[in-house]
């Protein structure tokens, strides 16, 4: 067989389906968009161009091994808390705050938003950790899952960190999300996590019970000011609240709850929704396709987390296993919470939906991503449906 030959048949050509089945949904649905939103701008044009970009990320970053990733770990790690700490410092002239939060460089032609890049410089470092920890400690303690989970908690803090002080509660939510997907296949016991997570779901239950039924022990105990309540009352309301915070939901739901369950065809949508192209777009979805074409796009992404299960498990490489896990648990978080955010089961926190909404960094970040997982088919061969 010759090189060219191995090379077509090492790609994985079905990972590669599925990225093309949601890059379709993607331009139909911001074509729909435009549209809606009566917008010059070309925003279908400017997603192609993203993809082609993600696709050439796609094609450099599988070439690296897992041994290659392990040693190149702290240098993504200290590049992409570089670019967050000079995002922070970096003149308005070329960071400029959006939407209340400085989290893009504006520059000539194209923005940025490195926290994109950040979840999966994330992934690898807390993946080399545990790999590293696990390899010095063959025999687990309750000492020694104690001092992974540090090491754990010292990488996630200070990006965590940076992100807030832009502030971003959204990508911080995904960068604990991929931390807590990882901790759970670690190998720290369960003695551990199953009390450390009731203690946080008790935590947030009573502080989601005190914003509802007594705010004013909030304002006086924690100097929380009534007015950053808005997003919890909108999305518990969002009728009440309809001409100001609870704008956004109450028009998705319209527009979801209008396509009822055939949709109202491609490019009839009539619900205006701003940002619809981006955060709102499964809104678009929604109305334009109804409750069969929304089923079908979230069965997309059911697929595609089924697939990177799949090539997870069947790597035999540990290093691998748990690049798989974080990014999983970065795509399910995003995927829950945006299609959440749009029909009113979670609060609005402005995360995009991986590889349909509109946007060059979520997009590239997405294909990093997806370019550590073809890689690892590309060095360790695995198909949907068994081995070659």
């Amino acid at each position: 067989m010759g090189e060219n030959q191995r090379n077509v048949s090492r790609f994985d050509w079905n990972l590669a389906f599925l990225i093309f089945l949601l890059f379709c949904v993607s331009v139909v649905t911001i074509h729909s968009a435009e549209k809606i939103g009566q917008y010059d701008k070309n925003f279908v044009a400017q997603q192609v161009v993203f993809y082609i970009i993600g696709m050439v990320i796609i094609g450099f970053v599988m070439r690296f091994d897992s041994d290659q990733l392990q040693k190149l770990t702290w240098v993504f790690y200290g590049f992409g808390n570089f670019l967050l700490l000079l995002l922070l410092v970096a003149p308005s002239s070329i960071a400029r705050e959006i939407n209340g939060a400085k989290s893009w460089f504006t520059l000539p032609g194209f923005s940025l938003q490195p926290s994109e890049f950040m979840k999966v410089f994330l992934i690898i470092t807390l993946s080399t950790v545990i790999v590293k920890h696990n390899e010095k400690y063959r025999i687990r303690t309750v000492r020694e899952d104690f001092l992974l989970l540090g090491k754990l908690g010292a990488v996630l803090a200070l990006p965590l960190l940076l992100i807030m002080q832009q502030p971003d509660l959204g990508t911080a939510l995904v960068f604990l999300a991929i931390t807590v997907g990882l901790v759970f296949v670690s190998g720290v016991s369960w003695k551990i996590i199953a009390p450390a997570f009731l203690g946080i779901t008790a935590v947030g239950s009573v502080i989601l019970g005190l914003v509802v039924y007594a705010p004013n022990l909030l304002e006086k105990y924690l100097g929380v000011k009534q007015y950053q309540f808005g997003r919890i009352y909108s999305w518990l309301d969002p009728e009440s609240y309809s001409s100001g915070e609870g704008y956004h939901l109450k028009k998705s739901l319209d527009a979801i709850g209008s396509g009822m369950v055939n949709g109202k065809g491609i490019g009839n949508g009539v619900v205006y929704l701003p940002e619809g192209q981006t955060d709102f777009i499964f809104a678009v979805i929604g109305e334009e396709f109804g409750f069969i074409g929304a089923s079908i796009v979230i069965s997309l992404f059911f697929v595609l987390v089924y697939y990177l299960i799949k090539l997870g498990l069947e790597t035999k490489n540990e290093f691998n296993s748990y690049l798989c896990v974080g990014v999983i648990s970065m795509l399910t978080f995003h995927v829950f919470q945006n299609i959440g955010m749009t029909i009113q089961v979670l609060p609005i926190t402005g995360i995009p939906l991986p590889f349909i909404s509109y946007g060059g960094s979520s997009l590239m970040g997405n294909m990093f991503a997806m370019g550590l997982m073809f890689g690892i088919s590309w060095h360790h061969k695995r198909y949907m449906f068994g081995n070659d």
